[in-house]
């Protein structure tokens, strides 16, 4: 009867494994795609430099533009209002 409850057991357990195999095979490809987009983004910013553009400028812009522009306005108010109280302003 063990023998029995074992055999019916067994396809749901190899699902069970192939399923997990696929999702870290995922993972692991999808780990590989982003260390190769890491790399680009990195010549970029290092042909961005040989060209003469300051690179933690150009990193703070292109934070800035992934921000809406409400949240970019209210943060940027905020730092003059910082600024301005630390007499760090003209």
């Amino acid at each position: 009867m063990a023998t029995a409850a074992a055999k019916d057991d067994q396809p749901a357990r190899r699902f069970a494994k192939d399923q997990l195999k696929a999702f870290v095979e995922r993972v692991e490809r999808l780990e590989e795609e982003k260390k190769t987009i890491a790399d680009d983004i990195r010549d970029v910013y290092a042909e961005a430099k040989g060209n003469g553009f300051d690179v933690k400028t150009l990193r703070i812009v292109v934070r800035l533009r992934k921000q809406d522009i409400n949240e970019r306005k209210e943060q940027e108010a905020i730092l003059e209002t910082y600024l301005n109280a630390l007499g760090m302003l003209g």
